[in-house]
């Protein structure tokens, strides 16, 4: 996978060869290949069982590989634990600190295990914790147990982040500082691997993204390679519809008109009001109401649910 140029990315620090992990008889991560750069963001993305935990707990150094080669860092990440560790920062989707500890508490706590870690009070004011410092975690909402957990990832200041939902239960207003954290933290140079079920956050975040299902990427590139550089007209129709009579009806060649998901189709090629008009026309001869009509260059959600065959759930989170 190219570096990504948008961001000035710099050399790999991730490599992943041809990356298996199994349990048991089941292969969680089929021949998985990919690069990661510094000073860029890449998202995993993959519907729940793709592999994308498995594939992060490696790379963290928390999971054996059945086969292929993997290196963070220029480290092995099964060999090297112990020095890879102090060089990567985790943030984990829910749990990790003990209920009756403090924010202040617990980040001083883990300062403690890094050579030249970053100031607790900074990473509080920074994330928006100062005002809850003192108060236990099991009594922070969800949106600051998830601030907490991702200042616990940077106080080590990283060099790799890896970050597993990172906005998940969280607030608006909380949206917008962990973007900035991860934006100031791409320009620093560090590499940040995101792993989210939030499409258009990975879209708005990422610089590659990488979809995995069943085991396997589908799809690898920046956001612009997947979004392809057409316009398209997208709707939503029941899935038995003629595409050769669409194709026709549109006035697209048979190759520019798919399904792009169940009930999901896409012509590509001019979006105007003519070829809008069109498939209305088209949809109405056969008594068939037009709906989710979206005009213009696909999303990433659309690439994603094309190839997962996953089904859109409306606000795309």
């Amino acid at each position: 996978m190219a570096p990504a140029t948008a961001h000035g990315a710099g050399e790999p620090v991730i490599e992943c060869r041809d990356l298996v992990v199994r349990y048991g008889s089941l292969v969680a991560v089929d021949g998985l290949s990919f690069t990661a750069h510094r000073g860029s963001v890449v998202g995993l993305l993959g519907p729940n069982g793709a592999g994308k935990t498995s594939t992060v707990e490696t790379l963290e150094g928390y999971r054996r590989r059945a086969g292929g080669a993997v290196g963070v860092l220029g480290l092995d990440p099964g060999r090297d634990g112990r020095a890879l560790a102090a060089r990567i920062g985790v943030m984990l989707q829910r749990g990790g600190v003990y209920p009756t500890m403090t924010p202040r508490r617990v980040l001083e706590l883990f300062a403690r295990y890094y050579a030249h870690p970053a100031d607790p009070a900074a990473l509080l004011g920074q994330l928006g914790l100062a005002a809850v410092a003192r108060t236990p975690w099991r009594r922070l909402s969800g949106g600051e147990q998830q601030r907490l957990a991702l200042a616990l990832a940077l106080v080590g200041r990283p060099e790799v982040l890896f970050l597993d939902e990172p906005t998940a239960g969280v607030d608006p207003e909380g949206r917008l500082e962990v973007r900035r954290v991860v934006e100031e933290q791409r320009a620093a140079g560090v590499c940040v691997v995101l792993t989210t079920h939030e499409l258009p956050e990975a879209e708005r975040l990422a610089d590659e993204v990488v979809i995995l299902s069943r085991g396997r990427a589908v799809a690898r590139g920046t956001v612009d390679e997947l979004r392809g550089a057409e316009p398209a007209v997208r709707f939503s129709a029941p899935d038995d519809l003629d595409l050769a009579a669409l194709a026709d009806a549109a006035g697209a060649g048979p190759d520019r008109v798919r399904r792009a998901g169940p009930g999901e189709y896409v012509v590509e090629g001019d979006a105007d009001a003519a070829r809008v008009a069109a498939i209305a026309a088209f949809l109405e001869g056969r008594g068939i109401p037009l709906g989710d009509l979206r005009v213009g260059r696909g999303s990433l959600e659309d690439v994603y649910l094309s190839l997962t065959g996953g089904t859109r759930t409306g606000d795309g989170s």
